[in-house]
């Protein structure tokens, strides 16, 4: 969620932001420097966004803790934690009043009114701030019943609307005058009008899958099933209902994708998609045990909702790279997987022939020496299958040593790939920035096709910084030595290597292509070059065959 948050913080501020050096700079007063670091939206690199982010998780967290608290056996044994939790919280929320009223004058909506201050105190978001931390002070002078208390403390919820209403108007900017579908469109799917709205859905969706796993694991333990059987069954009723919704907006609104945009025939095709084969087999196991559970014992079903942890994998790019190493690989990997399958099936079989008169009933024949095979062959080495006869343990040591080799091909060869993949997937953002430059197209961090990539890519801010100031190097040092005079380029040392690099590398390209050309093209260049031009030219091309001293 966190992250989501921090999304839309990153979508609402302005196009042109102030660097964080430059406008604490401008500060005359500590009240400014701190309003100026850690909540003004204008400014690049101060703490809003972080502010903003752990403020919401703590929101989420205090309302997870209101719901577990409802549990007597975990509140009772641990009563003490949850009031010290509670504490804590409100100490936070407090310190944020405090913070944001001591800093409204220099906050622009405030500023120019009567009273900055005053004005702020009667705003929305301060009586929402307010109304998180007051039930917690009433209590010491009220006398307000725990029950009444924790439901006073729902109001935390409310301080969600500080993240919430900004990213819709955003989100309603984004859409002016766009159909309901489009509107839907925008949330679920990736689109340049989803803004932080369709961040905070995804984010929403992750959570969900990741609390709802949980809750299947815990749930094959029978001593925490009977003491959380109704939680465990809200839990999943929220995310299947979640899940379902997500499955039909997708399916209502994938027609405004030109790849389904026939109303029939291109939702049949979405419905068949990976992707949306996953979001089905998420829900399917709860509607079939709810409504045949009366005809089939359909219990092992409920193992299948782990199959929700796939839906996380649809909004990470890794899994992407990972296919496509095992598509580009797949003649080297089926070799090694055929080396390796002809190892264990040798291994098994003398295996069987050393010791299955000693020990007849472990080695019974070939297949079942497998077993022991590709355990040993794999370095694992259970112990549960050991030869006894002094060749069967030679046998072992040398089967171990060469399976350490045999078996770490596959695993050396993924991650060189993956490295390799991931390397080109950068280089090849660096091309589409270079190309976006040269055609007059900003590359900041701001821009939406940056944040995009940058997302699509699991890069994270510095490295996408990285990445940016690297093509603005060599975008500019291209653009400068094209018009500047020999002379000057010298008087510029890196300049003048860059120069230097870049008419060597034309010229081995140039000599290349020549070594396809006609002989008379050959001969006529050999002719023009002197003696001491051809060696330099057969040094620079590497010895080309038509070029002889």
């Amino acid at each position: 969620m966190s992250s989501a948050l921090n999304s839309s913080s990153l979508q609402t501020t302005p196009s042109t932001p102030l660097a964080l050096g430059e406008a604490l700079g401008r500060c005359q007063t500590v009240r400014q420097k701190i309003y100026t670091f850690l909540l003004d939206p204008e400014v690049e690199g101060n703490k809003h966004q972080q502010v903003d982010g752990w403020i919401s998780f703590l929101i989420i967290i205090n309302l997870f803790a209101l719901v577990v608290e409802r549990i007597p056996a975990i509140f009772q044994a641990h009563e003490q934690l949850f009031h010290v939790f509670d504490v804590f919280s409100v100490i936070v929320f407090t310190i944020e009043y405090l913070m944001r009223l001591y800093l409204a004058p220099e906050d622009k909506e405030f500023k120019n009114k009567w009273s900055a201050r005053g004005a702020y105190v009667l705003s929305p978001f301060a009586v929402i701030d307010f109304l998180a931390v007051a039930p917690f002070y009433f209590q010491a002078f009220l006398p307000i019943d725990l029950r009444v208390l924790r439901f006073l403390r729902l109001l935390r919820m409310l301080k969600l609307f500080r993240v919430l209403i900004p990213a819709y108007h955003e989100f309603m900017a984004l859409n002016a005058k766009r159909t309901f579908r489009q509107k839907m469109y925008s949330i679920v799917f990736p689109s340049e009008y989803g803004g932080a709205i369709h961040d905070m859905f995804e984010s929403l969706i992750a959570w969900w899958v990741v609390i709802s796993v949980i809750a299947v694991v815990f749930e094959s333990v029978e001593s925490i099933h009977y003491v959380l059987s109704t939680q465990f069954l809200i839990i999943d009723s929220i995310a299947v209902g979640l899940f379902t919704v997500e499955y039909f907006l997708k399916l209502y609104t994938c027609v405004e994708d030109p790849v389904f945009k026939k109303w029939f025939s291109g939702r049949v095709k979405h419905s068949l998609k990976f992707s949306s084969i996953i979001d089905l087999l998420a829900i399917a196991p709860f509607f079939l045990e709810l409504f045949l559970h009366h005809l089939f014992d359909l219990r092992f079903l409920r193992v299948f909702r782990l199959m929700r942890l796939l839906k996380i994998t649809k909004q990470n790019n890794s899994t992407a790279v990972l296919k496509r190493v095992f598509t580009r690989e797949t003649p080297i990997l089926a070799a090694a997987l055929f080396v390796m399958m002809l190892m264990v099936v040798l291994a098994a079989s003398l295996a069987y022939l050393m010791e299955h008169d000693s020990q007849p009933d472990k080695y019974e024949n070939i297949p079942s020496a497998v077993y022991w095979a590709v355990v040993t062959l794999s370095s694992v080495g259970y112990g549960d299958l050991t030869p006894v006869t002094p060749i069967g343990r030679i046998m072992t040591i040398l089967m171990a040593v060469i399976g350490v080799g045999i078996f770490a091909i596959p695993s050396a060869l993924l991650a060189s790939s993956f490295s390799d993949e991931l390397h080109s997937d950068k280089n090849n953002l660096g091309i589409a920035l270079y190309n976006r430059l040269k055609q007059g197209l900003p590359i900041d961090l701001k821009n939406e096709f940056v944040i995009n990539e940058g997302k699509r890519l699991n890069l994270s801010p510095e490295q996408l910084k990285g990445v940016i100031d690297k093509v603005l190097y060599e975008f500019n040092m291209s653009e400068n030595l094209i018009p500047q005079p020999l002379r000057q380029i010298a008087n510029n040392t890196d300049q003048a290597l860059e120069h230097y690099v870049k008419k060597l590398s034309r010229i081995r390209q140039l000599g290349i292509l020549i070594q396809h050309q006609p002989a008379e093209t050959m001969q006529k260049l050999t002719e023009l070059l002197s003696p001491s031009e051809a060696e330099l030219w057969k040094q620079i091309q590497g010895s080309p065959q038509f070029l002889k001293t």
